[in-house]
Parts: structure tokens; sequence; C-alpha cells
């Protein structure tokens, strides 16, 4: 999966053919997830020629264009992605809020919501996914992933340690600083006020921090809960040793080993 194409900032016809040739490269193996956020501040926006106004109304109809674009041609259409017609590569819509949500469940598409930094109205985006979906020639039933921020670790402790470079990075955004990933510290005091603190804590609500064990128990809580039939995971762990580590326990956790 891509992760996550911000929609306002690409072409319609570039996004399908870039996927289209990925998708004839490696079948089966690519899809798509949409959003409809810039992604970048009103500067970088306007180097990419794209106005703020425009992609707010725009998206809906960008992303019928690219479902379009997938499909076999229809007789007389103008423009054919070329690679990208007939690769009906999957296309998820991606959001933090209650549009993208009403959206897909117009179009009838998955949905993945972006948990792993807002989880404030995931379980009402959810809900009314699931309430207004419609059946369509991409699904019959609604089909839903969150995002879930995760360092798996040895011990619970040593997660905790290595959980504090994604703590610093969020504290960075916060403040407008800097959001490279930096070293772990043996404790945030000092680093945050009470309000940041707080901040960065609601940022993690959904973060699974600790051993395979905790992990394991946190997303069963989370699946009990929200139901989702897919999670997305993210990692913000300064070594990269350490990260793969991370993965690699994660692997444990859907194993049961």
């Amino acid at each position: 999966g891509s992760g996550g194409i911000m929609l306002p900032n690409h072409a319609p016809l570039v996004v399908a053919e870039q996927f289209g040739t990925l998708a004839t490269l490696y079948p089966d193996r690519i899809e798509l997830g949409l959003g409809r956020a810039p992604g970048t501040d009103q500067v970088t926006m306007r180097a990419l020629r794209r106005g703020h106004q425009e992609t707010e109304d725009q998206f809906p109809r960008d992303v019928v264009e690219i479902l379009q674009y997938f499909k076999a041609p229809q007789v007389g259409q103008k423009i054919i992605a070329t690679p990208g017609q007939n690769t009906h590569v999957p296309v998820w819509l991606l959001g933090s809020s209650l549009f993208s949500a009403q959206l897909a469940a117009k179009l009838g598409l998955p949905y993945s919501f972006a948990s792993h930094f807002a989880p404030r109205m995931l379980g009402q985006a959810i809900e009314l996914y699931r309430e207004n979906f419609e059946p369509s020639e991409y699904l019959d039933k609604p089909y839903v992933s969150m995002g879930v921020p995760v360092v798996v670790a040895d011990t619970d402790e040593e997660a905790q340690f290595l959980a504090t470079s994604a703590y610093q990075r969020v504290l960075g955004l916060i403040r407008g600083e800097s959001l490279k990933l930096k070293p772990p510290v043996t404790s945030m005091q000092g680093l945050w006020n009470t309000a940041e603190q707080l901040s960065v804590e609601n940022f993690y609500t959904m973060a699974q921090i600790g051993s395979v064990e905790t992990v394991r128990s946190g997303l069963q809580k989370l699946l009990d809960t929200y139901e989702v039939d897919e999670f997305i995971f993210t990692c913000d762990v300064y070594d990269t040793v350490k990260r793969l580590d991370s993965f690699t326990q994660l692997m444990q956790v859907k194993s049961g080993n």
C-alpha cells in the first residue's frame, strides 16, 4: 500500500499512471490510499501550484476520476491512463475527520482512519462509515483499518525508552520545530511542560508500547473496541536496527508466538 497519496498535491492522471505502472510491474501487490490533506504548508502548496479552496471542492471528483482510470475505458473516453487502464488497483480513502468517512461510505470504498496521529474522532468516523456504507463494485460491506503507533521491545521498560524518540518528534510538531527523529532519552521530564505532555499523550492515545505480550494485549483491546479489519502501523524508533527488531517482534504478536 502507498500509505498515503495526498491528492491536493497531484494530478489524478499522474497518480493513476504511476500506480498503474506499479500494478503492472507487481500484480496484486499494490494498493492506493488517497487523502485530501495538503500535508504541507501554504508556501509549498503554492510551489505545487495547488490552491486550498480548489482541493477542498475537487477531492471527491478527483477520486472518482482515478477510479475510472483504473477501469476499462468507456466509449468516447478521451483521456486514458497508460499504464493504468484495466489494472483495477484497489483504492482506499484515508482520513482523520468525518468527511472522508462519508465519502468512502458513499463510494463503497475501504476506509482507513489516521488514528496514529489524530485518534479523537476514530469511533465516530467508523460508526458513520458503517451506518452509511453503500455496497459497490469494490466492496459488498464496510472494510476499515486504523493507524496504530507501535514500539515493541524485549521489555516494557526498553520499549518506553525507545518511544521517547517519537515523543520528542511530536513535541517538535507542537512547537513548530524540526520533526527530525532524535535519539531516545532516559526521561522526558525537563523536555516538556505539563500542557505539552498532555498533548503528546493525546496524540498517542492508540499507541501500543511494550513487550510482545503487552502489545498483543493492547491490540486485542483495540480490536474488541473498534472491530476493525486491519491495522496499519507506524514505528518511530531512532535506531534502524532497533526499529527493524520492533517490526520483527510485532510479527510475533500476529503469529501468537
